[in-house]
């Protein structure tokens, strides 16, 4: 067994840097498959991640890590540079380039993608397919625009259509500006002459051999199934509201009432997200566990037909982002 040695790209969240070494220790031991986190070592004052293996070609998924800056082989007193290849399609201006309040953070939101990804039975063969991501609360398309980079096709679903709009603006800008062959439009979507919302629809090709596609829906995330269809997806990945933008409109309550509860909300939606799974496909959501808790989050996704993955680093995703946020991820499988 040889020995490698993790630096980690430095965090621009002051909050998340604090504890983006537990998290991404965790993250990486998911993608290299190991039983628990990746350890924290300390040479010469500077934090590393350690981990040991037989061949280095075990070692090549960490290019997809959230956090990866740098890889060395440990040869006792010294540290020997190894290549790490990036997947990425693009550059990372595509996802930090937008600035906007309640933004999140984009290392964490790769990291989020890369967990619920790696849990599916499919990521362990030996030439898995092009996933497909749906972000059904997809804000202003950080998740999906991270999904994008690392090679995916990417959906989405925005109550806000102002958020949507922002988001096609800021792709079509994009692409133009990097001379990125694609096609991009958006329509209006009607149903029985109804003007419902708009939908985007987008094809880039980054080189002559690579084609991604992109779908957005302006609507409610609780109609996602019926804005897709028959459509499935290999994973269904957000980061849920913390607050009460989202607040639900269930029955029992007054006609124009709003539970202003995210807890609501994802009791709601979580079976809908269940039901546009793939089998074998993964749900991953990343919530605010003062608003709802994690066992009671554990029952609504077991309830919906799905199977927690929460074992080993999976339990080790949870962290605090301030006084009034503690952040977790649940992961689950759609049986086959």
């Amino acid at each position: 067994m040889t020995e490698y040695v993790i630096l980690l790209a430095p965090s621009a969240n002051r909050v998340y840097a604090d504890q983006a070494t537990r998290l991404v220790g965790a993250e990486l031991a998911i993608l290299l498959r190991q039983d628990a986190p990746l350890e924290r070592i300390s040479l010469a004052g500077v934090d590393y991640l350690t981990v040991r293996v037989a061949d280095p070609a075990e070692l090549a998924p960490l290019g997809f890590g959230s956090a990866t800056l740098a890889l060395y082989r440990r040869d006792d007193d010294h540290l020997l540079p190894v290549r790490v290849d990036r997947p990425d399609e693009f550059d990372d201006d595509l996802v930090t380039i937008p600035k906007y309040s309640g933004k999140t953070n984009e290392q964490f939101t790769r990291l989020l993608i890369n967990v619920t990804l790696a849990a599916r039975p499919a990521a362990r063969s030996d030439r898995p397919r092009r996933p497909s991501i749906l972000d059904p609360l997809a804000g202003r398309g950080t998740t999906l625009s991270t999904g994008l980079t690392l090679g995916y096709d990417v959906n989405g679903v925005e109550l806000d259509p102002a958020a949507f709009e922002a988001y096609a603006a800021f792709l079509r800008t994009y692409l133009r500006r990097k001379r990125i062959k694609h096609t991009l439009t958006v329509n209006p979507v009607r149903r029985d002459g109804r003007h419902l919302g708009s939908r985007l629809e987008a094809t880039v090709s980054p080189r002559t051999d690579r084609q991604f596609k992109i779908t957005m829906f302006t609507g409610d995330t609780r109609q996602s199934a019926a804005l897709y269809g028959q459509r499935r997806f290999d994973a269904v990945i957000t980061d849920a509201p913390y607050g009460i933008t989202h607040g639900s409109h269930g029955a029992g309550r007054k006609a124009g009432a709003r539970d202003r509860s995210a807890a609501s909300l994802l009791a709601e939606a979580a079976p809908v997200w269940a039901e546009q799974l793939r089998p074998g496909g993964s749900l991953g959501v990343a919530w605010n566990t003062y608003g709802l808790s994690r066992a009671d989050f554990a029952s609504i996704a077991t309830r919906a037909g799905l199977i927690m993955v929460d074992t080993g680093p999976y339990a080790e995703l949870g962290h605090r982002v301030d006084s009034s946020i503690n952040r977790d991820i649940l992961v689950a499988i759609k049986p086959e």
